[in-house]
C-alpha cells in the first residue's frame, strides 16, 4: 500500500499552469517543511518533500494556500527520476495529493503568515477587501 499523510509548512507560494487539451486542468506544484519529531543536534529540524495536487485540489491550493501557511496533504508517493541535460539520472519522490486541508485556522494563519485568497480571473476586489460573490458558486466550494 502506498499511501502518506503529511502536516507541514509551504516553502514558497504554489505554482500551477493548466494542461493543454480539450479541457484544461490544474497542475499545481508546491513543496512543504515538515518538522521531525526527535530532533538530534547537528542534524536537520525539517524534511523538504515536493507535492502536486491536480485538478480541483490544484486549484484549492493555489487559491487559499501561500508561503508558510500550515497545510495538511494526503496522497501517495512517486518515483520523480529523470536525465539531467547531462544524461545523469536525478533521483527524487513526489507526493500525489488527493485530498488537501487547512492545518490551522484562520486567525493562528494570519498570525503567522497572512494568506489571501487570489481574486478570480476578472474578480477584483471592493475597496473593503471583500469580493462579490456569483450566483452558484456552491458547487464549487471545497466544503459545505
Amino acid at each position: 500500500m502506498n499511501s502518506v499523510i503529511m502536516i507541514g509548512r509551504l516553502v514558497a507560494d504554489p505554482e500551477t499552469r493548466y494542461s493543454t487539451g480539450q479541457t484544461p486542468t490544474a497542475i499545481t506544484r508546491f513543496r512543504i517543511a515538515v518538522d521531525r519529531r526527535f530532533k538530534r543536534e547537528g542534524q536537520p529540524t525539517a524534511d523538504f518533500f515536493q507535492c502536486v495536487a491536480f485538478g480541483k485540489q490544484g486549484e484549492f491550493v493555489d487559491k487559499w494556500f501561500r508561503k508558510g501557511s500550515k497545510i495538511v496533504v494526503q496522497g501517495w508517493m512517486r518515483n520523480d527520476n529523470y536525465k539531467d541535460k547531462d544524461g545523469k539520472t536525478v533521483y527524487g519522490m513526489q507526493i500525489v495529493c488527493e485530498d488537501v486541508e487547512f492545518g490551522e485556522s484562520k486567525t493562528a494563519s494570519t498570525q503567522n503568515a497572512p494568506t489571501t485568497p487570489k481574486p478570480a480571473p476578472g474578480q477584483k476586489p471592493d475597496e473593503d477587501g471583500f469580493m462579490e460573490i456569483p450566483n452558484g458558486i456552491d458547487e464549487e466550494l471545497p466544503f459545505n
